[in-house]
């Protein structure tokens, strides 16, 4: 499918997802499939979880869309999600929900050999991160901090 189309469907389904106050996350379109597969991530915009009747309460205003368009003229699969869960810590409901889990910290250091650090989601502020890295607590400026990642334990 032409990405033209593919523009065209995106700019209907994003506004349509305002309407029912989602955010269009992702748009797949998988034409290797038999019959094609459009795949429809989605996220509420006041960061609360979809839900599965979310999910399935946007599928039929979003097959009338496509329907509409006129822009799909072959059979397809429509799927409607959520994203998921990430591994990356992005809100404040993130770092209260893995407190104490392990984290990986990617710095912003560029004259330092340290880039990464490791140890246990300790606290965040408006201002630090701190983690508990063998057990001694590691503050970091949060200017410092280009992205928090759950990690795997490690010995």
């Amino acid at each position: 499918m032409e990405s033209e189309t593919r523009k065209k469907l995106e700019l209907i389904i994003r506004k349509l997802a305002k309407e029912f106050k989602f955010e269009l996350y992702d748009l797949n379109l998988l034409t290797n499939n038999q019959p094609m597969t459009i795949k429809v991530t989605i996220k509420k915009t006041d960061g609360t979880d979809i839900s599965l009747d979310d999910c399935s309460n946007f599928n039929e205003p979003v097959e009338n869309a496509i329907e509409s368009s006129k822009l799909v003229n072959c059979s397809y699969v429509l799927e409607i999600g959520s994203q998921g869960v990430s591994d990356e810590l992005t809100s404040n409901r993130d770092f209260i929900t893995f407190k104490g889990f392990p984290i990986n910290v990617e710095l912003s250091h560029k004259d330092s050999k340290i880039k990464n650090l490791y140890g246990l989601l300790y606290e965040k502020s408006k201002d630090y991160l701190a983690i508990n890295i063998k057990g001694k607590i590691k503050k970091i400026p949060f200017k410092e901090v280009l992205k928090v990642s759950l990690a795997t334990i490690k010995d």
